[in-house]
């Protein structure tokens, strides 16, 4: 399973970049596998402002369909467009298929993100 280490990542299995106050979000190599083959990605509309834990995509992939969660609460300012042509990037590179690019309203959230070693530790359970 493919972890890199500059990433936090959330329960939910999104991983996220931290630039400053712009989070770069998308699904973890245990997400992808765990879903199987991808074929659609709901994209959200730019200047959309969402709160923590809140829903801002869906996933379906020929198992099922899965909402994928924002981190922290803020206001999506790009959508990776690339998905609506072709969702199975994320298949090939779940870390450089990226979903949405947000603008962080409240930092809060931030402390609840999981290191590679914790996100690590936490997918060993779950597989159990």
């Amino acid at each position: 399973m493919n972890i890199p280490g500059e990433l936090k990542y959330t329960r939910e299995h999104e991983w996220v970049k931290v630039e400053e106050d712009i989070l770069t979000i998308g699904i973890t190599d245990f997400a992808q596998k765990e879903l199987g083959d991808i074929v659609y990605v709901e994209l959200p509309e730019t200047d959309e402002v969402l709160k923590r834990e809140e829903a801002f995509s869906t996933i379906e992939s020929v198992k099922t369909a899965s909402d994928i969660f924002m981190p922290v609460s803020g206001t999506i300012v790009e959508v990776n467009e690339d998905l609506e042509d072709n969702s199975a990037y994320i298949n090939e590179d779940p870390y450089g298929s990226w979903i949405v690019k947000v603008k962080v309203d409240d930092e809060a959230g931030l402390n609840e993100l999981m290191s590679a070693e914790e996100y690590k530790e936490f997918c060993q359970k779950e597989e159990k």
